[in-house]
């Protein structure tokens, strides 16, 4: 039986996700300068890794591929950014991926494939679409923009439909697998589920609800053959579903397209023509291998909303081919494990991220879609053994069967 996780872990977590929201987006009830949200969200990321080093002074830790492949990735990100017209903010940027990956490698003391990081996730997410609900209702005007085309914005917190639609979707997904997992009531979910679902519809955002669906299509059918619930959930899914498109097809196909043009949609949404002028421009050999130091996630003063075209840009090809390896670590741990609802809970979110990746950007910074892939490595982890006690007269346990534990930390 492993240690018990502090409760104070819960709260190295929440100031993570802070850092991760970000400091550009709608306009707020009070206006925020970004300075001050870059303070605070900078100083939230300082605070987290003090606080996991006071956690575990000792450095004790848990070795795994995503977090050694996520260290592998600050190498062309301090390549690229060293480079001086890359300027200050690249190096910047290096060093709070540093610290963002530095804290995890605290954290993943307490990785030790049970629900406990689920639940912080959960938790945390949740309190920041509270905060978007609280926008809405105190200045629905503010919430839902027409610069925005009527999406939710963040009015509290200056967060984009992309970012609430992620949470939410998260936030459902997770929820669902605890309940067929019978680690939550079904009260508790439906009070996490309802509300989540309502923010997501008013978000508009469709790769968050393909993520949502996808990914727990696949999480739980690696639950089908071991869970009746699950496999009852699968068939009124389909069901309700099959029975939506029926009867609401015209409906759901004017929410998916959100009032676009079929040209406007095909490119989706205009990213296509970026993304083309990104691979068209002329790149040094340097360059092509390592990027061209960690920005904005822009290019030309576009977003690039692609994490694979973000990685290439910043991080070049040895970027790309590192972040593909965390796909395959992660992913090709999960298949190994037999079936369960920790397993259940990592395919959904790694599968969220992979299908999110082709519109959004983050798998090459410091990003909540980082936090949602540590989590699935959190889930996919080897229980902690305590340690062994030593015999009576004897000398310890360094030369017991307990030294050579694969599961063991590492001081």
């Amino acid at each position: 039986m492993g240690q018990r996780t502090p409760r104070t872990v819960g709260v190295v977590w929440g100031l993570l996700i802070l850092n991760t929201l970000g400091s550009a987006g709608a306009k707020t009830i009070i206006p925020l300068p970004r300075s001050l949200i870059q303070l605070v969200t900078m100083g939230a990321l300082v605070a987290a890794f003090a606080l996991a080093l006071v956690l575990n002074p000792r450095l004790r830790i848990r070795p795994g591929g995503y977090l050694l492949l996520l260290t592998l990735l600050l190498v062309p990100s301090v390549i690229s950014s060293a480079n001086p017209e890359s300027g200050l903010g690249a190096l910047f940027r290096c060093t709070r991926l540093a610290l963002f990956v530095s804290t995890l490698w605290l954290l993943s003391r307490w990785w030790d494939g049970s629900s406990t990081f689920v639940r912080h996730h959960i938790r945390m997410y949740l309190a920041v679409l509270g905060s978007v609900a609280a926008g809405a209702l105190l200045s629905p005007g503010a919430a839902l923009p027409d610069l925005y085309g009527g999406r939710l914005v963040g009015a509290l917190w200056p967060l984009t439909p992309p970012q609430i639609g992620q949470y939410a979707a998260v936030l459902i997904g997770l929820t669902v697998l605890l309940l067929l997992g019978h680690r939550t009531d079904k009260g508790s979910a439906a009070a996490v589920i309802v509300p989540s679902a309502v923010l997501l519809a008013l978000t508009h955002t469709r790769t968050a609800t393909l993520g949502l669906f996808a990914g727990l299509a696949l999480a739980i059918g690696s639950l089908v053959l071991t869970s009746a619930a699950a496999r009852r959930f699968f068939v009124w899914t389909v069901l309700c579903a099959a029975l939506a498109v029926v009867g609401f097809g015209p409906a759901l196909r004017a929410w998916f397209l959100r009032g676009q043009s079929q040209e406007n949609f095909t490119s989706l949404t205009g990213r296509a023509k970026v993304w083309d002028a990104l691979l068209a421009a002329p790149r040094t050999a340097v360059e092509q291998l390592f990027g061209a130091g960690l920005g904005d996630k822009s290019f030309g003063g576009l977003p690039i909303d692609n994490s694979w075209l973000a990685v290439y840009q910043e991080q070049g090809l040895t970027g790309i081919a590192l972040v593909a390896a965390l796909f395959v670590v992660l992913g090709g741990g999960a298949l190994l494990r037999p079936p369960s609802l920790s397993r259940a809970c990592a395919i959904f979110l790694i599968s969220y991220c992979a299908i999110a990746s082709y519109t959004e950007a983050g798998l090459g910074d410091a990003s909540p879609y980082l936090l949602h892939l540590a989590v699935a490595a959190s889930l996919l982890a080897a229980p902690a053994e305590a340690p062994a006690l030593s015999p009576p007269g004897g000398s310890g346990s360094r030369g017991g069967p307990h030294a050579l534990s694969p599961n063991r930390e590492v001081t």
